[in-house]
């Protein structure tokens, strides 16, 4: 009774924050946070060519990145949830913008270390799509989250799709150091969005009446819970995966010799398609068990990686890899976030999502940092990418035993 109270008691709005004005809001803030961050991978070969700089280098401080996005997304998320998303949006976007511009005018790798990975890594977790899903579960009613979910998803990869072709024109036309500048002042355009946001700082009082758990119970009861562990684990494939294919997929492609624009293109298709891919899952995750869902997505990424890795890569074979591989992209995050809320409720969303996060993040720390290396250790990727199609199983495995219920927690009897 005390979560379906949880889950009712939505912040009252002010007039113009309509849920339509909140959805746009939310998406347009998932579109500018996830697409300079899709476009990095662009900037290896300039900077690396201008400072002799090998891809591991690059791939270090990109999985910094991954990493610090993901350790600071449970305390982003601790704070959003205590305190309200509007400021935690604020701070984020302006460290964002901040290392984009330490970005630009890093000479040595640790500068570039101090830039794109801690201070873009904490700036994601402060104004990335994981807070404007948290946003949305707690503002929106019920019956309008799994839509939401989606399409703020799909605004991320729509970001993709816009920022991918557009970095690589503006890198072939300005340079890699103007294109950085950019990038930095658009995210600074996250801040007013952000506003339409806003959810009200939880009192002490508003706390004991919407839900009695604390912050370590809550942590408690999720890492005991079998179904939430399993979900934590599968997530860490997602991140293997895409931060892999993000960051040194358009050098792979340039290394067989396909071009760079065609290479903005793939990435692009891969953010065109997950639009698709994400607002499908999240209409069919009200109809099909979401363990089914995220079962599917990973054993299909896993076929078409070595379907692409089997054949002769050609442009035609790369935006083809580019568009199956969008359909499944974020198409994990509606039904892993549904999980988490179906689970435990929308009281510490933003928190056990953002430990699921970190989870995510780690594969992600690990897929960047472990391409550079394998690249420069043995001059191929191939190891990589057989590791990937490795991981893809068993998270279609690891999936299929979670229960898709809330967790059993003891009701008071009355005096």
């Amino acid at each position: 009774m005390a979560r379906m109270q949880s889950d009712r008691l939505l912040p009252s709005l002010a007039s113009w924050r309509t849920p339509l004005v909140i959805m746009i809001c939310g998406c347009a803030i998932g579109l500018l946070g996830f697409g300079p961050r899709s476009t990095l991978g662009f900037f290896i070969q300039p900077m690396s060519g201008e400072f002799a700089w090998g891809r591991d280098i690059f791939g270090l401080a990109l999985a910094i990145q991954n990493l610090l996005w993901g350790l600071g997304q449970p305390l982003a998320g601790a704070i959003a949830d205590r305190f309200g998303v509007f400021r935690v949006m604020c701070v984020g976007a302006i460290l964002y913008a901040a290392g984009l511009v330490v970005m630009r005018y890093a000479a040595t790798p640790l500068s570039l270390d101090f830039g794109a990975g801690v201070l873009i890594g904490f700036g994601l977790s402060g104004c990335s799509f994981n807070l404007v899903l948290s946003a949305f579960s707690k503002l929106l009613p019920p019956e309008r989250r799994g839509m939401a979910l989606g399409a703020g998803t799909a605004a991320g990869s729509f970001g993709q799709f816009l920022f991918a072709p557009f970095g690589v024109a503006l890198i072939g036309n300005f340079g890699w150091q103007t294109t950085l500048m950019v990038f930095a002042g658009l995210m600074l355009l996250i801040v007013p969005l952000s506003l339409a946001l806003a959810t009200p700082a939880a009192t002490t009082k508003e706390v004991a009446a919407a839900d009695q758990q604390s912050f370590k119970t809550a942590l408690a009861e999720a890492f005991g819970h079998r179904s939430y562990v399993l979900l934590v684990l599968g997530f860490f494939t997602c991140g293997f995966q895409l931060a892999f294919i993000t960051v040194h997929l358009p050098a792979y492609l340039s290394d067989r010799g396909i071009s760079a624009q065609t290479g903005g293109w793939v990435i692009a298709a891969i953010g065109l398609f997950n639009i698709m891919g994400s607002l499908g899952v999240g209409w069919l995750q009200n109809h099909v068990p979401k363990r089914y869902i995220l079962s599917t997505i990973y054993f299909v990424r896993a076929v078409s990686i070595v379907t692409f890795i089997s054949v002769p890569i050609t442009t035609f074979s790369a935006i083809m890899f580019g568009a199956i591989t969008g359909l499944t992209w974020l198409s994990t995050v509606p039904p892993t976030s549904a999980l988490v809320a179906v689970m435990f409720g929308t009281r510490w969303f933003a928190t056990l999502y953002g430990f699921a996060f970190v989870s995510h993040q780690v594969g992600g720390f690990l897929g960047v940092w472990l391409g550079g290396v394998v690249f420069e250790q043995f001059g191929s990727y191939t190891p990589i990418w057989w590791l990937s199609v490795t991981f893809g199983v068993l998270s279609a495995l690891i999936n299929l035993p979670i229960v898709e219920a809330p967790v059993p927690r003891p009701v008071a009897e009355p005096a």
